[in-house]
């Protein structure tokens, strides 16, 4: 069991070069597996931070290896949507500027501030990933933008000032903080408690 959080992490990594492959090979035919090789993924990346708490194997190797793992599977997704979709994508490119600008924004405070990546596993964030889960159902699935994608695009945008936040309020970098207003709790010295099914 100590092993299997690394095993499903390792899992959502493998997945994501398939996905671009098959959205490149195979265009729309594969839209489907496509699919469902993303809702798989985002059980492994549920279970994963899941079952490294509950055996006691959460550990700032294994959740920055969780978080830069997301970022590459959600990636792919992307670049499978445009492979499928490619004038949708082009037609909404200023909300996808604004989310890569965003996430690159969040880098770039924290190396600035701890010499570390983010890895806040915030409330937020965990929501935007299943915006993100619609959003692609919809290009993907569908070949939609609409309400899925501006939802995706909103809540991006406010989760990652959160971080931001949450990266400018810690005294020290931590992994796993819920929200900003829990890293305004850390900054003034109040224990948070943590849980098995969130963080």
């Amino acid at each position: 069991m100590k092993k299997l959080p690394y095993i499903l992490i390792a899992a959502r990594f493998i997945l994501a070069p398939i996905i671009v492959l098959l959205a490149y090979f195979k265009g729309t035919e594969a839209g489907s597996l496509i699919l469902g090789l993303m809702y798989f993924g985002l059980l492994t990346d549920i279970f994963d931070g899941i079952i490294a708490r509950k055996v006691g194997v959460s550990s700032e190797k294994l959740r920055r290896l969780d978080s830069q793992t997301d970022l590459i599977f959600w990636l792919s997704l992307g670049f499978a949507a445009y492979f499928l979709n490619p004038e949708l994508i082009k037609n909404e490119w200023r909300g996808i500027l604004l989310i890569f600008v965003m996430e690159a924004l969040c880098y770039v405070v924290s190396i600035w501030k701890f010499g570390k990546e983010t890895c806040t596993h915030a409330f937020l964030s965990k929501m935007w990933g299943l915006s993100l889960l619609i959003a692609f159902t919809y290009l993907i699935g569908f070949q939609q933008t609409g309400w899925a994608f501006y939802l995706t695009v909103g809540l991006g945008f406010v989760s990652h000032i959160d971080v931001i936040l949450i990266v400018l309020l810690l005294p020290k970098w931590q992994y796993d903080v819920p929200s900003s207003y829990h890293a305004w709790k850390i900054r003034n010295g109040k224990e948070r408690k943590k849980t098995v099914f969130f963080n």
